[in-house]
């Protein structure tokens, strides 16, 4: 009966023509037609359903009844909340994403005249620190991850080429997965990024070594892989469809918990890693983030942060410090000769007595 009842109550907020839910939709339609990312829809319709119900259990239906103090108390129930996998708080960056799409909605009702104004314009969005990576693997490290697969068989061929792939190029987890057939470059060694973040595209080299290892996979692994139609993904599950986000991060994190480093992490582990490496051999930092995609210098100048080959190499040729501990000089000794040697020291010459008078004595 409970469920019924919640269910007829459902049909009622869809039908709305005010409500949430019908806001929700056309607003999803508006994204999808200004051409974002199916992935990028896809998350803002999760954490702006999360504030919907937040607001249902407040009997809050409609976005003309939000306004901005109801918003800053959202963002306090953000504060206090607990990830349910582990208990933990959610980080400043889950708190922020949550934020941005609720003001992303509702700046779109205000543009939209849904709304007669936009109570999450003066939103404060929580700081966001830049951290440095936790984990940055060195070049010894990174080949003991890559030599991990087993190449006798298809899929550790298979595993071996996405992982050169990864520590070549430093691409993200899903443009590594929407990689297709014709965009590899065999003559210029480049691989073309089409779907990278925020719809930009950009052209990448990869190493010779990483091109040996994929086109021995394509030549020998994949026609046994792939299920038709073929989609021309460049990698392939056992099942012979493209890789799903959670799939390859799987796939990656567990080499390197076998490699046994100490270290965590997937696909981004490999990111950090050639961006790391290339900057300690000298790469300007304007071509690396050219090559990793980023908008802003500013983020890939953390990678200057994490790497500290040149700074040791300063710090060892000009610290005074830098070789040894200087001890101070030792006091110059005193010749002194043994006690057994030395006599007893000079006795001091006695008191001589007067002289005897000759005169006679006195008369009394």
């Amino acid at each position: 009966m409970k469920r019924r009842k919640e269910e007829a109550r459902a049909e009622d907020l869809a039908l709305d023509p005010g409500g949430f839910e019908r806001r929700l939709s056309q607003y999803l339609e508006w994204l999808r037609f200004s051409h974002f990312s199916e992935g990028t829809a896809k998350d803002r319709q999760l954490r702006v359903r999360y504030f919907m119900a937040w607001c249902l259990e407040r009997s809050l239906l409609r976005p003309t009844e939000i306004t901005k103090p109801i918003l800053e108390r959202f963002q306090a129930s953000l504060f206090h909340a607990r990830r349910r996998r582990d208990g933990l708080p959610l980080s400043v960056a889950s708190q922020r994403n949550f934020l941005t799409s609720v003001k992303g909605f509702f700046r779109w009702l205000s543009r939209s005249n849904h709304v007669l104004f936009n109570p999450a314009a003066d939103l404060i969005l929580p700081r966001l620190s830049r951290r440095l990576p936790k984990h940055v693997l060195n070049e010894a490290e990174a080949e003991r991850v890559i030599n991990l697969p087993n190449v006798e068989t298809p899929l550790g061929l298979r595993d071996r080429a996405i992982l050169e792939t990864l520590y070549s190029t430093g691409v993200r987890r899903m443009e590594l997965i929407t990689l297709r057939l014709y965009d590899i470059d065999r003559e210029r060694g480049t691989l073309m990024v089409r779907e990278g973040k925020g719809r930009g595209q950009r052209v990448v080299p990869i190493g010779d070594r990483a091109l040996g290892w994929v086109e021995k996979y394509l030549a020998e692994v994949r026609s046994t892989l792939v299920v038709e139609p073929d989609e021309g993904y460049i990698f392939l599950t056992y099942a012979g469809a493209g890789f799903d986000p959670n799939s390859l991060t799987i796939l990656a994190g567990t080499y390197v918990r076998r490699a046994e480093l100490g270290k965590v992490g997937a696909v981004h582990l490999f990111r950090h890693t050639a961006a790391t490496v290339m900057l300690e051999h000298g790469a300007d930092i304007r071509f690396i983030q050219a090559m990793l995609g980023h908008a802003k210098l500013e983020t890939t100048q953390l990678y200057t942060q994490v790497s500290i080959r040149k700074l040791k190499e300063v710090h060892t040729a000009t610290h005074p410090a830098r070789l040894r501990r200087i001890d101070p000089p030792p006091a110059e000794p005193v010749d002194v000769p043994p006690a057994e040697l030395v006599g007893p020291p000079p006795a001091e010459p006695a008191e001589e007595p007067p002289p005897a008078s000759t005169s006679a004595p006195d008369q009394p």
